[in-house]
């Protein structure tokens, strides 16, 4: 039991972040027009009890339309809300004319447009902010604010109005971690999830830092020592935990697509296996088969270790057959009983529809991304190839360079071969269609890119552009510039988000099965960004 810790009234207007469009209006009388009609709208709607702390509101007359959000955290009572409002709205003033301006306070957050944003959930300018004093015992803190980060998340996506508040109480160190999560109303829960697993990436590594904010679009994820919220606010997760969501803290869901996937796990098993065996890190997370939970998080496996638990995915372990692939039971070395799904492409022509192939692109997606793995002062190691051609960056082929941007590199190999429904090298193709990526970009370039598409497919079955974008996205993870490429975080959002990228790739560098180097090899980590380098500024639009 915790004793209830009130919090005297407080509006929250420690600013945390605020920016403004680089882009102007075109008529700024009418501009301000509707920007002072949306937000006396907003203004009403808060002081409505039936607000719950959330409004939209939207003024589209003439040139200059405006589309406004404001949230206030639950936790606040209406006047403490309304307060905040007010003080974000004169703070958002400050971007004069600009076409698109957000404030983020640590008790609200008010954002307007040029257009319709209300179901944006995570874009790229995602930021995690660490507080800077250390909480002793760490490893005990650590422990307890990550296990209640993953439990708020988990839980905040299945709750009505997408906010939960919560506390738990370090062992033996008579601290208190109080938390919250809260995602706008408009998005779905899908959304909600996408972002608040987003936001916990950003922040799982403060601790033990004494607090730690995630922002993004769509959602907000707050810890701290202290107490922030009134403590009879907090929310029961334990219900929501246990409710069914296609996994639980039993089961474990991994697949393997093609042999690109195949590759993905065995560079995250060599990178666990350097952390851990060549330096002691500062903290550990666990990322062997042993300690799997649906809280923490996805966590990449070594083939081996999977096929050791499965035996070797025999027929005996088998338990049925999915649309995606089979289901084998697996025996952890710790006795637990596990389900894992081994993903799969049948044949070359396959049975995957383009809908079915998009959404192991996205899940793979999300299930990639090794910067996490990383020794936490390092983004990049210097080590011997250890790999398979044809999937592998060339900055690490060639001078064994490795960053979480060679997953990336991979990646985009493995969309290019789920689209073609081919693999990355086959000889036994014509020269000019033997190396899958050199072919793609050769059909970017000639303009004729619906050319690499797997002719099993049914062109009345998917959006003509859609597959292109996807494409488009697959070559921007393959460029030369390392820094030009897309984090896989970024991938998530170009491949979620609406219409084309509006990025342009820019020349991969090729290597076929000799190491021999077929193209532009500026791969230097250095590089300058070339336009295809997302952002990490999130821009209003324009």
């Amino acid at each position: 039991m915790f004793s209830v810790v009130s919090v005297i009234s407080d509006p929250q207007i420690n600013l945390l972040n605020r920016g403004c469009s680089q882009y102007n209006v075109s008529s700024p009388t009418v501009f301000l027009r509707n920007l002072n009609a949306t937000f006396i709208d907003l203004s009403l709607q808060l002081s409505n009890s039936s607000s719950n702390g959330f409004a939209t509101a939207q003024e589209a007359r003439g040139p200059d339309p405006v589309y406004a959000m404001v949230q206030c955290r639950n936790y606040l009572n209406r006047s403490d809300c309304l307060a905040c409002f007010s003080a974000a709205e004169t703070q958002i003033r400050n971007c004069s004319f600009a076409n698109g301006a957000r404030v983020i306070y640590d008790g609200c957050l008010l954002r307007y447009e040029s257009n319709d944003f209300f179901d944006q959930t995570t874009l790229p300018g995602n930021i995690g902010i660490c507080d800077n004093r250390t909480i002793s015992p760490a490893a005990t803190f650590d422990a307890t604010a990550n296990s209640l980060l993953s439990d708020i998340v988990a839980a905040t996506p299945r709750i009505n109005g997408f906010f939960a508040a919560s506390n738990r109480e370090v062992v033996s160190g008579g601290i208190i971690v109080y938390a919250v999560a809260q995602c706008a109303r408009t998005v779905s829960s899908t959304g909600c999830n996408d972002c608040l697993t987003v936001a916990y990436n950003n922040i799982e590594s403060c601790p033990p830092d004494a607090g730690g904010r995630a922002l993004d679009a769509g959602c907000f994820l707050r810890y701290s020592d202290t107490a922030f919220f009134d403590g009879n606010q907090t929310t029961d997760l334990s219900s929501f935990l246990r409710q069914g969501g296609g996994s639980n803290k039993n089961k474990v869901i991994i697949g393997a697509v093609v042999g690109g996937v195949a590759f993905l796990l065995f560079v995250a098993a060599f990178i666990i296996w350097f952390r851990f065996c060549r330096r002691k890190p500062k903290r550990e997370r666990k990322g062997d088969i042993l300690g799997a939970t649906e809280l923490r998080g996805p966590v990449n496996y070594s083939y081996k270790d999977l096929a050791s638990a499965t035996k070797n995915f025999s027929e005996e372990n088998k338990l049925g057959e999915g649309g995606f692939g089979d289901v084998y039971k697996g025996t952890l070395k710790n006795g637990k009983i596990v389900a894992v799904k081994r993903l799969a492409i049948r044949d070359r022509h396959g049975t995957l529809n383009w809908k079915q192939r998009f959404d192991i692109i996205v899940g793979t997606a999300r299930d990639f991304g090794l910067a996490r793995l990383f020794p936490e002062d390092q983004s990049h190691i210097n080590t011997r190839f250890a790999g398979t051609l044809g999937y592998t960056a060339p900055e690490y082929a060639i001078h064994g360079q490795l960053s979480s941007k060679v997953d990336t590199y991979s990646f985009g190999v493995v969309v290019l071969e789920i689209i073609s429904g081919r693999k990355s090298n086959d000889i036994k193709l014509e020269p000019i269609t033997q190396y899958l990526l050199e072919w793609a970009w050769k059909l970017y370039e000639d303009e004729m890119l619906m050319d690499l598409v797997d002719e099993s497919l049914n062109s009345e079955e998917y959006d003509t552009e859609e597959v292109r974008k996807v494409i488009e996205i697959a070559l921007l993870c393959t460029q030369s510039s390392v820094v030009s490429r897309p984090t896989m975080s970024e991938v998530v959002v170009l491949l979620l988000s609406k219409g084309s990228t509006e990025y342009t790739p820019t020349r991969p560098t090729f290597i076929d099965a000799t190491k021999r180097i077929r193209g532009d090899n500026s791969t230097s980590t250095a590089s300058s960004a070339s336009n295809a380098t997302i952002s990490i500024t999130v821009a209003s639009g324009r």
